[in-house]
């Protein structure tokens, strides 16, 4: 049984526009916000698989985001995890909040196949997450940065073609990044769905268009 859907908001130009690409394409503007309501209701389904880069400069700027992390994951019953690294007051503070600690042997700088050092890891997650959805702050990226950046960018890339469900967050100091080059800074926010940048309490998203020459002229 079909119903009525009465739709408000759409102003004259948005509904002119509509009806233009209604005639182009040969439907009929109810066929096209159905289409679009079976999209979006289709999406709602899929289980997020979310790969967030997080920038900080300061352990202040990253507590803050652990403790809003924890009272929005506890609310929606995700399941809350971390990847260590070799700052001892983070990991503490996130194992004061009961995050998991996806960590299987502690990492090193002579680490060889660093992509099965951190696949291990995650499959020990989702092994432990009891199917629930997975928040992930992985802060052990940061560590691999802080040797290379081109190695961890490569790992980033490797991570992307492959990711696991749920929401994952890879956590770096602001100061690693600024030793990449261009080219490599613009890689890494690529191989990331959003950029945010901390500062104390509050988050900054970035976002990142390439763009010709006319437009600096234009802004």
């Amino acid at each position: 049984m079909t119903r009525n859907l009465i739709i408000r908001g759409f102003d004259d130009e948005i509904h002119s526009q509509l009806g233009n690409q209604s005639k182009k394409k040969g439907v009929s503007i109810n066929s096209i916000v159905k289409d679009a309501v079976d999209q979006w209701l289709k999406k709602q389904d899929e289980v997020p698989k979310r790969h967030h880069l997080l920038l900080y400069d300061n352990e202040d700027s990253i507590q803050h985001l652990i403790k809003s992390l924890d009272k929005m994951a506890r609310e929606d019953e995700w399941f809350k995890c971390f990847v260590r690294s070799s700052n001892t007051s983070i990991t503490e503070a996130l194992e004061k909040l009961d995050w998991f600690d996806g960590t299987i042997v502690q990492y090193k700088q002579s680490q060889k196949d660093k992509m099965k050092h951190i696949t291990d890891i995650l499959h020990n997650i989702s092994q432990n997450s009891n199917n629930k959805e997975i928040c992930l702050v992985d802060f052990l990226i940061n560590d691999i940065a802080t040797s290379s950046i081109s190695e961890a960018i490569s790992l980033e890339k490797q991570y992307d073609k492959n990711r696991i469900e749920g929401l994952v967050f890879c956590a770096y100091e602001m100061a690693n990044l600024f030793n990449a080059s261009t080219s490599e800074m613009i890689e890494m926010f690529e191989s990331h769905d959003q950029v945010f940048i901390l500062n104390e309490d509050q988050i900054f998203k970035l976002h990142l268009t390439k763009e010709s020459i006319h437009k600096l002229f234009l802004s």
